[in-house]
């Protein structure tokens, strides 16, 4: 089974979106163009908006991916559980759609016989240990999370080294928002690693908008950039999902 490329948008933020597009429409909008996003809400002394926990759901229902609200000092552990879980539930769905062009009707993973269900999932896992992922990571710059910056950065570097144990090939790019002059602003380019945060962190300074909405949209555009410039290398087909769950 072909997997090609996991593509995912791992968005972090504490609040509600209040500037430019609705978050929302953007997530479904990266969904109908193969890119899962995920959602961390990071709370801090136990107080988040209501409204922003609902947006955070919302955002990630549309993108067809994993959210999770979570206290500061848990992120790191979270960040890579969310990440892992959206690649597992992405693949099943792969999985799925292959069984029911084989099986006909609508027959998924769950109404297999338990030992064959096993064996699929034995599938999966061995397919998210060995897929190429993509993941651009959106971190909200706004007011309320400067005292949470030093975490998000350790949980990133975390998430880095845990994935780069998988045989699979892993590439990051992170950006911003809001940024000094843009809405958006990307912090790092396409890499394996993310080492190179420790410095560029230490520069950042948190601003009072939070525009979610145009930072989804910039990160799709990111995507599209990155695509169109490998079609222009290479007549080969391109390893991006098409389809996603």
């Amino acid at each position: 089974m072909k997997t090609g490329t996991l593509r995912q948008i791992l968005l972090i933020t504490d609040g509600c979106s209040n500037q430019g597009e609705d978050p929302v429409a953007m997530a479904a909008l990266a969904y109908e163009q193969g890119i899962t996003i995920n959602v961390i809400g990071v709370m801090d002394q136990d107080i988040i908006d209501e409204r922003g926990m609902q947006e955070i759901e919302d955002i990630a229902m549309a993108g067809k991916g994993v959210s999770q609200i979570v206290y500061a000092t848990q992120l790191s552990q979270t960040v890579q559980m969310v990440t892992r879980k959206a690649m597992t539930q992405t693949l099943q769905g792969l999985v799925n759609k292959e069984l029911q062009h084989i099986l006909g009707g609508s027959k998924t993973v769950e109404d297999l016989p338990p030992e064959k269900r096993g064996e699929v999932m034995e599938v999966v896992d061995e397919l998210g240990e060995t897929a190429q992922l993509e993941v651009l990571i959106l971190v909200d710059m706004s007011a309320s999370m400067k005292q949470k910056l030093p975490t998000v950065k350790e949980a990133l570097l975390d998430l880095s080294l845990s994935l780069n144990a998988r045989s699979g090939g892993n590439r990051f790019a992170v950006f911003v928002f809001p940024g000094k002059k843009n809405d958006v602003e990307k912090l790092l380019d396409w890499t394996p690693n993310l080492s190179d945060l420790t410095k560029a962190f230490s520069k950042l300074i948190t601003g009072g908008i939070t525009p979610t909405g145009p930072a989804i949209r910039e990160a799709l555009s990111y995507f599209q950039k990155k695509r169109s410039l490998r079609s222009l290398l290479s007549r080969d087909d391109e390893s991006f999902f098409e389809e996603s769950v």
